[in-house]
């Protein structure tokens, strides 16, 4: 049996060598002074303007996008605008093919606050016209007028590969336990084609803007799925069903359960009231873990986005009115299905109340729950991840849902996103873990700052900026009860820490920065203080 030698403590920093976190800077024998991290890491975290001129095997590789949604093709426009090589993959079998799952429904956010500048300025040079600034689109509109017209322009078309599916990302060659020499290695890319094919792609880096869509939260209480929520998988529908169109006979003339206390549970509640309205026998029933609905009908006729209030308006009246059954403390411990499937009717939903044990027998059962991310596909890659939200770690004090909404949340940008592993970044809703409080606005400027610093501007990376709605958006005071409209205006401007001081090998400190407006009424996914602020 042999002793493990014991580690040595890097040479103590020259008096003229020591730069940018590491000894003997720029030289063959520099050393991170922190032996926790790697030389690369240390540089960046220190700013460090060498860091632009390094080579490597990674040299002529392209950086690799991962989705096609709004975020991953701003990242392209980015990259496109600085000249740097890309290729983007999306697993469906079009540009945005997620937001076409729920393109039936509208954004609370109009056209002027759902682009992204790169890309205008790429689509207008193509002839492109904005849509109005003050129209708010549907999805399918957000597709069809903003992200296909992107994916067409000269300098993304041909580097988008669609029906591709990330299945993995590592180290060409190492895996997540090889630290020796292990920045010389390229990233490199797993990927499936729908015909099954495999394909590795290397990479020079690599942004993770795959989204959380179709990795949804369970229905079970704790974080974990309910016993039998597998074998009830024939009875669930997606977070938002197209109630009135495509969906319309499997909620039409039926009873329909819908979980969860967000925007998506919004949207189909007040689909199916409308439903219900034409089609008699449609039965509602709405089921929320918390003693109230308050926190979700937000500031009403208050919300500065006009579209978010009215929804809350709406919804706390048809829960008045009877159109909606509301189930408050509503704790799902267990589905049984019939032995023959939905052919033998509904499906029995055990669930805990405070007024004892419920049983309920809906035909289908909305699992608007919200998301978490696919971290599986990770595994290989060093990442830093916060224990309680699944961000990176120096993101997740930002959006931490407990203590804030996404009005709250400051910008933010490539250094808060950075991971151990150089080169890797998680960037739009995957960025944001668990945390339900994501803007596409926020995920322009991450993509912005990322393409920065891959492009050496490292003062430009560290200058981010947050342009929101008026409102600030989704941050409200509760109402009392789930009776009453009455809202307070709460005003959340976070102040931002300047840094301190400079890098000695890169740009000027960091700027202090700030959300483009005050914070106001919303409509709520979060509140002021996040969820403490029900207590």
């Amino acid at each position: 049996m042999t002793e493990k030698p014991e580690r040595q403590e890097p040479a103590a920093p020259s008096a003229e060598g020591s730069c940018c976190g590491v000894n003997s800077c720029c030289t063959d024998t520099e050393q991170a002074v922190n032996p926790d991290v790697t030389v690369h890491q240390a540089k960046t975290d220190a700013g460090c303007g060498c860091l632009q001129n390094r080579g490597g095997d990674d040299d002529g590789l392209p950086v690799v996008v991962i989705g096609a949604g709004p975020v991953g093709l701003a990242a392209a426009a980015h990259l496109a605008e600085r000249d740097l090589d890309f290729l983007v993959l999306e697993a469906g079998a079009q540009v945005g093919h997620a937001i076409s799952e729920w393109g039936h429904v509208r954004l609370f956010s109009p056209w002027r606050y759902d682009t992204d500048a790169a890309a205008r300025r790429l689509l207008e040079a193509t002839g492109w016209t904005p849509p109005p600034a003050d129209h708010l689109p549907t999805g399918a509109e957000l597709v069809r007028d903003y992200l296909a017209p992107l994916a067409g322009t000269p300098e993304l078309a041909g580097r988008i590969r669609t029906s591709t599916r990330a299945t993995a990302i590592t180290r060409s060659g190492v895996d997540a336990t090889r630290t020796i020499d292990r920045d010389e290695h390229p990233l490199l890319v797993r990927t499936v084609t729908a015909d099954g094919t495999v394909h590795d792609i290397r990479a020079r880096a690599v942004i993770d803007a795959s989204g959380t869509w179709g990795d949804r939260n369970p229905l079970g209480h704790s974080g974990l799925p309910a016993p039998g929520e597998d074998d009830a998988a024939p009875y669930l529908a997606g977070p938002l069903p197209d109630v009135l169109g495509r969906d319309r006979e499997r909620h039409a003339r039926r009873h329909t359960l819908v979980v969860g206390m967000g925007h998506s549970a919004a949207n189909t509640l007040l689909s199916l009231v409308e439903l219900a309205q034409t089609e008699p026998g449609t039965r509602i029933t709405w089921a929320v873990r918390g003693p109230s609905a308050a926190r979700l009908y937000g500031g009403g006729d208050a919300d500065a986005l006009p579209a978010r209030g009215a929804l809350g308006v709406r919804l706390q009246q048809a829960v008045q009115s009877g159109a909606i059954d509301l189930i408050r403390g509503f704790t799902i411990t267990g589905f049984t299905v019939p032995d023959d499937g939905p052919a033998g009717g509904p499906v029995q939903v055990n669930a805990t109340t405070p007024d004892g044990d419920l049983t309920l027998r809906p035909d289908t059962v909305v699992a608007a729950t919200g998301f978490r991310p696919d971290l599986g596909m990770l595994r290989e890659v060093r990442t830093q991840l916060d224990p309680a939200t699944e961000a990176p770690v120096k993101l997740a004090p930002m959006i931490d849902p407990n203590f804030h909404s996404c009005g709250t949340v400051p910008p933010h940008g490539e250094r808060d996103l950075a991971h151990p592993e150089p080169g890797f970044y998680l960037a739009g809703a995957k960025s944001y873990g668990r945390a339900p409080t994501f803007l596409m606005a926020t995920g322009y400027e991450q993509v912005r700052s990322i393409t920065a610093a891959l492009a050496g501007d490292r003062q430009a990376a560290d200058t981010v900026q947050l342009d929101l709605p008026q409102t600030g958006v989704c941050s409200t005071d509760p109402p009392a009860d789930d009776h009453t409209g009455a809202t307070e205006t709460a005003s959340t401007a976070l102040p931002v820490a300047q840094t301190e001081s400079g890098s000695c090998c890169g740009g000027p400190a960091p700027e202090p920065v700030s959300i483009g407006a005050p914070a106001g009424i919303g409509f709520a996914t979060g509140r002021v203080h996040g969820y403490a602020g029900e207590s």
